[in-house]
Parts: C-alpha cells; structure tokens; sequence
C-alpha cells in the first residue's frame, strides 16, 4: 500500500487496505443515509435517528461512532442538564457527503427506470435456477 517517498497510495480492493472499511462506513445502508442527513445541518441524536428512519438507536450509535473515528462527523457534547449532544459534518464529512448525495440523487432520478426493470425480471419468472 505505500509507495516512494511519503506518499501513500491505497488499494480498496486489497483486503488490507484501511481504504475499505471507511468505504463501508460510508456506502452502507446507515452510513449513507446518515451522511445524507447531515448534509443538512447538525442534529441531535433523536433528531437524526428521527431523519433516518428506520435505524435503530443501536445501529445509529455504531454508525455515527465509526464515522466520528474516521473523521467525517463531529460530536459536540453541551455541558449542560440534561446533557446535549450535537451532531455535524467535518470538512471531510461535507466533502464526502457532497459526492455521496450526487449519487443519491442519480439514482432517486433513475427510479421509474430501475422499477421497469425489476418489473420485467420479476415477470420473466425464474432465470436458470437464480
């Protein structure tokens, strides 16, 4: 995974490579859908598990911790009573967002041709045992 000099070049699809677990972090189901919501500013943590619908508090919880660690979300505790913990985009987090949302918006623009495939597939019945 290094190379010459200082610079280092990284290979996600080396199962060594620490490219591809931030990978995962960011395209899985919650890391995505995460990242997305806080595209549109900070929120508290019911806050988003309320934008994120369907995540669990555990799941949420996980999620968030992995992303802080790779530094794409910042968690900003308030030291006050009851504790307030907010959540936001690092630099890095908005940047990665930014292009993660692009896709996001492909794809919700995209639908009706993905629905129409599915529907085709669906109705051409089994494929050779799939």
């Amino acid at each position: 995974m290094e190379s010459s000099g200082s610079d280092l070049a990284y290979d996600v699809f080396s199962r060594q490579c620490p490219s591809r677990g931030t990978l995962e972090h960011v395209t899985g189901r919650w890391g995505a859908l995460t990242l997305g919501a806080l595209h549109e500013g900070s929120f508290r943590f019911n806050e988003l598990r309320r934008r994120v619908d369907g995540v669990s508090e555990k799941m949420l919880s996980q999620t968030l911790h992995a992303l802080e660690r790779d530094g794409l979300v910042h968690r900003e505790a308030q030291p006050t009573n009851p504790p307030r913990v907010d959540y936001e985009l690092t630099p890095l987090g908005r940047e990665v967002s930014d292009r993660l949302l692009a896709l996001i918006q492909f794809v919700e623009g995209r639908m009706d041709d993905v629905l129409g495939s599915r529907a085709r597939y669906d109705a051409d019945g089994a494929r050779g045992g799939r």
